[in-house]
């Protein structure tokens, strides 16, 4: 599904990403874990193709296409979706206007309903938003594009428990974790600081970035455990 191959980005001038490789298989789900500023974030901004991350060497694939140098919005019309960790509030778009480009009403309302957003529908989008709801609303955006790959960065960060249950479970929908291992189409890339998320969604494999470099991979709960632990420590060990 994605496939990264000797990555290397630039932010401003500074290289932020250094020689990254990872493949994604059709149906899996993969965990980037990593301390806050190790580039986990410049990556899923990199695949989506935002122009202020500039690559300087390496390629991306998806579906064994080659999509480096492609712009943004074809990355999202060819199944390429994302939910931001701090997305931006616009006005004068409501939310049912903007999930109602890519979706029928039907569809419109029993996501809304699942989410508990209905009533958020006529709302500018993110507006007064609490932390949950944006988290919430980030979700029902990317059921409604029906991505066959799903870049999630931090979908638990300022979430309380009561809304990381109910995104945990959603998401584990969104990636189809109750089909069968041969029904699943679509693919996910989750970031996480905390691993919290992992509570409710099933991840395949896992792997630690810091310092802009993927320094291990590995079964994701046991990734977790170790960084519990020791915290990042003995990956920045690995890495010297």
């Amino acid at each position: 599904m994605l496939k990264i191959e000797n990555l290397v980005v630039e932010v401003a001038g500074h290289q932020i990403l250094k020689d990254v490789n990872l493949e994604i298989k059709k149906g899996e789900t993969f965990v980037l874990f990593g301390p806050n500023g190790s580039g986990k974030t410049t990556l899923l901004m990199s695949i989506m193709g935002f122009p202020k991350y500039k690559i300087t060497q390496g390629k991306i694939f998806y579906q064994g296409k080659n999509i480096t140098r492609l712009p943004l919005d074809e990355r999202a019309r060819l199944g390429l979706g994302i939910m931001f960790q701090r997305p931006p509030t616009i006005h004068g778009v409501t939310l049912k206007q903007l999930i109602g480009i890519y979706a029928n009403d039907l569809d419109v309302q029993q996501l809304g309903k699942a989410l508990n957003l209905l009533s958020f529908f006529d709302r500018d989008i993110n507006a007064d938003f609490s932390g949950g709801e944006i988290k919430r609303s980030e979700i029902l955006q990317l059921f409604a594009q029906k991505p066959n790959i799903v870049l999630l960065d931090e979908p638990a960060s300022g979430v309380d428990i009561e809304n990381i249950c109910l995104i945990g479970k959603v998401i584990s929908q969104l990636l189809q974790h109750t089909n069968a291992v041969k029904e699943k189409t679509r693919s996910g890339l989750i970031i996480t600081h905390t691993g919290y998320i992992l509570d409710y969604v099933k991840a395949d494999k896992g792997c630690v970035m810091i310092n802009g470099k993927i320094v291990c991979h590995g079964e994701p709960h046991s990734l977790l455990r170790g960084i519990h632990k020791t915290g990042y420590q003995e990956c920045i060990k690995c890495l010297k």
